[in-house]
């Protein structure tokens, strides 16, 4: 791909934002979406970011692998599926600029959740996600929002969240989660030509910048404040979209 030093800047940004979010900051990876979609043409940016999350989901089982509760992800799978297979239909569909937009409110959809989250009482978390409809409906908007934009990370931290998993539980569950459904979306990927040779290329490079993204996670887990670095990175996740969309 020839790239301009902007574009450059951009992906490299958003590579280490990927690495960091599946090893330490939940959620920041929405981030990184915003930053490809605005590098790239949108429907491009979904196929070029995703070989790089999955080397990213490497890192994060590697490092917190035994902390997943798989029985929580039972339970979603079969209606991710439902949900990735309605994203590949809809990108099928979509020309970039309706792509760039659906990325857009996508993204805006997520932070709205988030300060929707911070909002509730706990006794309304606690309730909500044992509710087979709620599990149901989750899995089938993650699985949507993962294939069309990459931008299921938000929704899962909620849903994780709302289940009541401690910080480590919530990662290592994340990390599998992720990589187990980015694995199934190759193929599909493939089929719609979002993943090409050229991107390829690209994603060797940007591999630089991911990984030390990705050593990072794991120290900044330990020391971070959570709701200041999140107020910021919705802050800016909202500004990206709103580029998207306008």
């Amino acid at each position: 791909m020839n790239l301009e030093n902007w574009q450059w800047t951009l992906l490299a940004a958003g590579a280490f934002i990927t690495g960091l979010s599946k090893t330490g900051i939940a959620g920041l990876g929405v981030l990184a979406v915003a930053l490809f979609a605005n590098a790239l043409p949108a429907r491009d940016s979904t196929g070029a970011l995703l070989p790089l999350l999955i080397c990213a989901d490497f890192f994060g089982v590697a490092f917190f692998r035994k902390h997943a509760e798989w029985p929580q992800l039972w339970k979603l799978f079969p209606w991710v599926v439902v949900g990735i297979l309605l994203g590949c239909f809809a990108l099928g569909k979509f020309s970039n600029a309706e792509a760039q937009r659906s990325i857009g409110g996508i993204l805006l959809a997520m932070v709205a959740l988030q300060f929707w989250r911070r909002r509730q009482p706990d006794d309304l978390a606690s309730r909500l996600p044992h509710a087979g409809w709620f599990v149901a409906l989750t899995g089938i908007v993650a699985g949507f929002a993962t294939m069309t934009a990459n931008a299921a990370g938000p929704l899962m931290v909620l849903y994780l969240l709302a289940i009541g998993l401690p910080k480590l539980a919530l990662v290592g569950t994340g990390a599998w989660f992720f990589l187990l459904v980015n694995v199934f979306k190759v193929p599909f990927s493939l089929h719609l030509g979002l993943i090409t040779t050229g991107s390829l290329r690209m994603d060797a490079l940007l591999f630089i910048p991911m990984m030390p993204g990705a050593l990072l996670g794991p120290v900044l887990l330990k020391r971070i404040n959570q709701k200041a670095f999140e107020t910021m990175v919705l802050v800016f996740t909202i500004l990206a979209a709103l580029r998207l969309l306008y």
